[in-house]
């Protein structure tokens, strides 16, 4: 397949246009301020039973989460193998797609005395949308060039806001005018809106699933009794990144600045509904701030990069993430909230992209089980979004507030930092390769 083809470019970056409408309505809007409105009830306060278990409501979603996660990073290595293998991961793509895009549609039920049936589809959904993702990573190196990934990467994330910020303002006009279209009861319009991002997700998925090629299999690189363990195909990854030094001190920084961008992004909106009780309508307004911020974001990460390098710009990202943590802790107004969630947003798509742009670039040239060295990634983002979301709920439990959580996450960005400044004592001029 030809590299830096137009036409595959675009209908790769639609698939971030399609799927990021769940990223954006389930985990970052209105589902969160639904679900702790919804949660939280005279009687019993943040307090709800969940098969008999009593959790704080906030810890339970946030943990949920981290089950899901947890269950992908062990799947992954083993689908994205099989992937390898016979050359299909299209395949495993659209049964992602079609899984998490249907749970969302379930999620259209989802009321209070359906708690379990609602926590169960919340998984799905972040499961469905978890493996698309990986398989839909694992295409850029084949579809651009090293020089153009940064380009491509955050033209992906770029269509992802845009689209998902068009769903955003339809579901928006229901939640906030029901009355317009005659809707009296007030949970109808969260549900419906979790019933058109299903819709959205399947629709746009389509143009994708159209152009990018199945991949050839790899019989050769991957035999069989490895495909039966996915986990023995990481490992062989790991042994050649472990020749890589820039790659592998990268990952460790990946690893622990993810744990706090990725909570960050997933709590975000649990923390504005409940500490500040700014009500859907003012959420969903911040949301849409970050959201198109962080297109002007990712453009200006890629930009900057191709001037200073990448290392340089996350370092500078970072530290950025460990300010805003700090200012997070002191934030009481929802005035202080606007402002923080514009810069949130500025680096929000930025460290995104150029994390995923900056592991794309430096893989093996030509290499035939991009699937795997992927898996590798999204393991190692998911195990950090494991970590963190955990971390976070076992410590708003424990002391009973959101910021001291916050305040956690920013140890793990100053520890990624710390191997940012590693790698530029490694190899300081290998980011400049494009």
């Amino acid at each position: 397949m030809e590299k830096n083809d137009k036409k595959i470019i675009r209908s790769w970056a639609f698939f971030d246009w399609a799927n990021s409408a769940y990223n954006l309505v389930i985990t970052s809007t209105i589902f969160p301020a639904y679900y702790t409105i919804i949660t939280t009830t005279a009687a019993h306060g943040d307090q709800v039973m969940f098969f008999s278990y009593q959790f704080t409501n906030t810890a339970l979603s946030n943990y949920a989460l981290s089950f899901a996660y947890l269950v992908m990073v062990i799947l992954l290595p083993v689908l994205s193998s099989i992937a390898d293998y016979r050359g299909n991961k299209k395949v495993f793509m659209k049964f992602f797609t079609y899984m998490g895009a249907f749970a969302c549609m379930g999620l259209y039920f989802f009321k209070l005395d359906t708690l379990e049936l609602g926590i169960i589809c919340f998984m799905v959904a972040a499961m469905g949308y978890i493996g698309g993702i990986l398989f839909n990573n694992s295409y850029l190196p084949e579809i651009a060039t090293p020089d153009q990934q940064d380009k491509v990467s955050a033209r992906g994330y770029a269509y992802g806001y845009i689209g998902s910020v068009l769903l955003q303002i339809i579901c928006f006009v229901f939640v906030l005018k029901p009355e317009l279209f005659g809707i009296t009861d007030p949970s109808f319009p969260p549900r419906l809106s979790f019933l058109l991002v299903g819709i959205w997700w399947i629709v746009f998925a389509q143009i994708p699933f159209r152009k990018l090629p199945s991949a050839s299999p790899n019989h050769q690189a991957i035999n069989r009794k490895r495909v039966k363990n996915g986990f023995q195909e990481l490992g062989k990854v790991w042994t050649q990144l472990r020749q890589m030094k820039f790659l592998k001190v990268f990952l460790l920084a990946f690893f622990f600045y993810s744990m706090g961008v990725q909570t960050i992004m997933l709590a975000a909106a649990g923390f504005g509904e409940k500490t500040l009780k700014l009500g859907t309508e003012n959420l969903i307004k911040v949301i849409l701030i970050i959201q198109l911020v962080a297109i002007l974001g990712a453009m200006l990460m890629s930009y900057f990069a191709r001037k200073a390098g990448n290392v340089k710009v996350l370092i500078l990202v970072v530290l950025i993430w460990i300010a805003a943590c700090i200012c997070a802790y002191f934030v009481n107004t929802a005035t202080q909230f606007y402002g923080l969630a514009a810069v949130v947003g500025l680096i929000m798509g930025g460290i995104q992209s150029l994390s995923r742009s900056t592991y794309s670039k430096f893989l093996p040239a030509d290499t035939p089980d991009t699937a795997s060295f992927f898996s590798f990634y999204d393991v190692t983002e998911k195990l950090a979004i494991v970590i963190g979301l955990f971390s976070f709920a076992f410590i708003e439990e424990a002391t009973g507030s959101m910021k001291n959580s916050i305040i956690a996450l920013a140890s793990f960005f100053v520890i990624g930092l710390v191997f940012l400044l590693l790698l530029r004592k490694i190899e300081p001029n290998v980011e400049k390769t494009s």
